[in-house]
């Protein structure tokens, strides 16, 4: 048998890819040795990372034209520069049997990938998250000629491709009703690591964020904001401690956090007369993207006096710890092209976290309304939510908060490796 090779592509950050880190990892697991490339940034999960079947590739960032040249010959100048580096890596490492893609982004990646895997005589398969076109057309607009390019090309190569997968039956009809791309659907699932964790493991993940971050520590060494240390050792939640709201997000123009901070208006104000029905609120966002400063200039102007927001910086290995010690996670990913479903929501359920999400119109793929999630439409709709689950916390309500939990139970028995070795590996190229 010819022994088993994949090339993994993302044009973007490695780190923050983890369906496409899943996929390699997957790979690995079925004895493929797996080519990653893509931009170093953020660490990719320490099981991809220490993998010995796993090589990264990592291109050089293109430098930032638009300081001085205009928009559109920078972004030109930023595709010649991608292609020259793409191409390069493409033709210097092993040959694979196949190159997996990442879409979006769609230029240059599916011109090259399809030319170099033709040159090869590879198989190109895509993966697609999204569509790169209507991403790029919530920043310039979907009628510019750059947006109509990236709609043209996805079609085109779409078709060429040997093998597309997306993440959800809508996606996939989508495809195929406008463009006769016939991909299969994978949907995103939780890994392993995505996991409830036990009381002495919430105690240890918050005194570590306590020594940088205040929010989470307090006056005595051994207790937290949220938990304490007795003198035999045993930890308990303190009971009067904030609820704990985390949300995750990438900072980008699909996710209006307008709308968490406006509900969180709500929460002060309903807390600030009634103290005895509802508790301070600690609202973890994390992640990093371009309108991050943006809006942490509104967070810090608030004069909240009963929400407190942290935005920490987290190892791969500390998110999911973090999710899962978390009261309730909030989603506002709403979708550029409303056929994807965020990856977040799926980490929240793998850890057994409840989530309010934003509505759009594929999410029921994901979220069933009042049983495992809750969907809302505006700001108030969040409000009422959160005032709702949070009231007489702890203790009361707290029959509510368990339904939602017990719901989640059949989700968390769903992973990934087992997930993609049913849909994928079957569909992946011969060796013999």
């Amino acid at each position: 048998m010819t022994k088993k090779r994949a090339c993994v592509i993302v044009l973007g950050d490695v780190g923050r890819s983890p369906r496409m880190q899943y996929h390699a990892l997957s790979l690995a697991k079925e004895e493929y040795d797996v080519d990653v490339v893509g931009y170093s940034g953020s660490s990719p999960y320490s099981d991809v990372l220490f993998s010995s079947r796993i090589s990264f590739h990592f291109m050089k960032q293109p430098p930032v034209f638009s300081y001085i040249l205009p928009k559109f010959i920078s972004y030109f100048l930023k595709v010649i520069w991608q292609t020259c580096f793409l191409a390069w890596i493409l033709l210097w490492i092993p040959k694979p049997n196949f190159y997996l893609v990442q879409n979006p982004p769609s230029v240059p990646t599916l011109p090259i990938c399809w030319l170099i895997s033709r040159l090869r005589r590879s198989q190109l398969i895509i993966d697609w998250h999204n569509y790169g076109y209507t991403i790029m057309g919530l920043v310039i607009g979907p009628n510019h000629i750059l947006t109509r390019i990236s709609y043209h090309i996805e079609a085109l190569f779409g078709r060429f491709a040997n093998l597309n997968f997306c993440v959800t039956k809508a996606m996939s009809y989508d495809l195929q009703q406008n463009w006769g791309v016939r991909a299969i659907t994978l949907y995103d699932r939780p890994a392993e690591i995505f996991q409830p964790v036990s009381l002495p493991e919430k105690h240890e993940l918050f005194l570590k964020l306590g020594k940088d971050y205040h929010e989470f520590s307090s006056s005595r060494p051994d207790d937290t904001l949220l938990t304490e240390r007795f003198a035999d050792g045993q930890v308990r939640l303190r009971e009067d401690r904030p609820g704990l709201l985390i949300s995750s997000t990438s900072w980008t123009e699909d996710e209006d956090f307008s709308i968490l901070l406006d509900a969180l208006d709500e929460y002060e104000l309903n807390r600030s007369v009634n103290s005895s029905d509802y508790p301070p609120l600690m609202c973890v966002i994390t992640g990093k993207g371009p309108l991050k400063s943006y809006y942490s200039n509104i967070i810090q102007a608030k004069q909240w006096q009963h929400v407190e927001i942290c935005t920490p910086w987290l190892e791969p290995e500390d998110y999911p710890k973090l999710i899962a010690s978390a009261d309730l996670g909030v989603c506002l990913h709403t979708s550029s092209s409303g056929f994807d479903l965020p990856m977040k929501v799926v980490d929240m359920f793998g850890c057994g976290l409840p989530v309010c999400a934003v509505g759009y119109n594929c999410l029921d793929e994901l979220i069933t309304d009042k049983e495992n999630g809750m969907i809302f439409k505006t700001a108030g709709d969040l409000a009422d939510q959160l005032l709702n689950w949070f009231h007489g916390f702890p203790r009361d309500n707290e029959e509510n908060r368990q339904f939602y939990r017990q719901n989640l139970k059949v989700y968390q028995n769903l992973r990934w490796h087992e997930e993609w070795r049913k849909i994928v590996l079957p569909h992946l190229p011969s060796t013999n």
